[in-house]
């Protein structure tokens, strides 16, 4: 993922970008090994992301008494 820190939606764009890369077909192997490497990066990235924010949603909705 390099050494800038992406937000959420920085992340999951690139992921998205990504993705349509490979959907196209048109990069060699070590090209498709390197942007799949990312991409794996990304999803695990997001992943951790929506894991916190949904443990803070809980915490939200179990302090304001919110099922």
């Amino acid at each position: 993922m390099g050494k800038k820190k992406l937000s959420f939606e920085q992340a999951l764009n690139r992921l998205n970008e990504i993705i349509e890369k490979l959907e196209k077909n048109e990069l060699s192997l070590d090209e498709m090994l390197a942007a799949y490497s990312e991409g794996v990066e990304h999803l695990a990235f997001c992943r951790e992301q929506l894991a916190v924010a949904e443990v803070r949603f809980e915490q939200l909705s179990e302090k304001k008494g919110v099922s």
